[in-house]
């Protein structure tokens, strides 16, 4: 990445139908990761393979022309660079079938389930900036808690595709605490707005 584009604006916008090409643009061909089109933690996993590609993909902008903003893109001046998936804990339903994700309490909450990052914007912030924006839409929607399930590996390296849903260094230094921990590297972290 040039010094220019390193310097350029990160802006993050909800994804609405007139930025859905913007959001095919940065997941590209494979969407994002093998097909995913961020609905792994939207379907049973019979769902998502049956949907893998391109019906995963319908299924996703289905949701965004029926008017539901599912995330939000970040921008680097013009240029998609990043995405976040944030709605309600509910739109989720692999997190409530989940040994380890499954809800801490009863207590209402928005969940973060997926950060991407384009491949060359990659440590350069647009993680910090996605969930820091993430934090302030589930807010301006009524959310008094934000919860995220990020991954804090053993390894000082390892795929990047592993951290999809972020790392918990990321989440920290975004004012979040861990509340709940029931695998050696997913803690459940939340942050009170």
């Amino acid at each position: 990445m040039t010094a220019a584009a390193r310097r350029a604006t990160i802006s993050v916008e909800p994804l609405t139908p007139e930025r859905w090409r913007d959001l095919v643009a940065l997941f590209g061909p494979r969407g994002a990761c093998g097909g995913c089109w961020c609905m792994t933690p939207r379907r049973t996993r019979q769902e998502f393979e049956r949907g893998k590609g391109s019906g995963n993909r319908r299924a996703l902008r289905r949701l965004v022309a029926h008017g539901t903003i599912p995330g939000l893109i970040a921008y680097r001046g013009q240029e998609p660079v990043g995405w976040c998936s944030i709605e309600p804990r509910e739109a989720f339903p692999l997190l409530a079938r989940s040994r380890v994700l499954k809800p801490v309490d009863d207590q209402p909450v928005w969940s973060i389930v997926c950060l991407f990052v384009a491949r060359e914007q990659r440590r350069t912030g647009i993680s910090r900036a996605l969930i820091e924006a993430a934090v302030r839409h589930a807010r301006r929607h009524g959310a008094r808690v934000v919860e995220a399930y990020p991954i804090e590996p053993k390894k000082t390296s390892f795929p990047d595709a592993f951290a999809y849903t972020g790392i918990a260094s990321a989440y920290r230094r975004a004012g979040f605490a861990e509340v709940a921990r029931r695998s050696p590297t997913r803690p459940i972290m939340r942050r009170v707005i």
